[in-house]
């Protein structure tokens, strides 16, 4: 759930309202800060000098590729959009990834796909590897659906780095998960 900025925005306003420009735009910062609300940074951008801006968007985007939560980071980043910096999120904290949140990691891998299908695919693998490893499988037509898409992408992948490459990733589900034939008759 969003989290609700009713009193932050009205605080926000009552500062704007007061002349007190520069408090108001501390508290637009300090929004984006504790929740990387676009709404609030975009707000903190417009009003600020020419330059200034594109100063301030660097310093946001370093901001959240930092934060401690990488679903977080993501999310934000997608939606920015600053896709080199969500794909450099996925590379480097996929692990951290929570394959449950598949709404989420749906946009993600949809808008990585076509500039960074590395990245895509992991988010892919993700969902896969929490569907599987769960055995949720209500969404095993979806996991079945992102396997193919990992297959279709690793056309484009000309180095996976430290990852293991589709075929190699697709025999470990085999291995580990060979006995999900609901799952494996989707596939085929």
């Amino acid at each position: 759930i969003w989290p609700d900025f009713s009193w932050e925005d009205a605080r926000i306003a009552a500062l704007d309202a007061l002349s007190r420009g520069a408090e108001a735009q501390a508290a637009r910062w300090s929004v984006f800060e504790k929740s990387l609300s676009s709404k609030h940074l975009r707000d903190h951008l417009k009003r600020l000098p020419d330059f200034e801006d594109v100063i301030a968007e660097e310093k946001a985007l370093d901001y959240a590729e930092k934060v401690k939560s990488a679903l977080s980071a993501l999310s934000f980043l997608v939606a920015w959009p600053a896709l080199d910096r969500a794909a450099k999120i996925v590379l480097a904290r996929h692990g951290e990834l929570d394959g449950n949140h598949y709404e989420l990691l749906s946009l993600a891998a949809d808008a990585l796909a076509g500039k960074y299908p590395l990245a895509a695919t992991l988010v892919l693998r993700a969902m896969i590897d929490y569907c599987l490893t769960n055995s949720k499988t209500s969404r095993y037509k979806h996991a079945a659906r992102h396997l193919l898409e990992c297959s279709s992408l690793a056309a484009t992948i000309s180095d996976y780095g430290s990852h293991s490459d589709h075929n190699v990733y697709e025999t470990r589900l085999r291995r580990e998960h060979g006995k999900k034939t609901s799952f494996w008759n989707l596939i085929s």
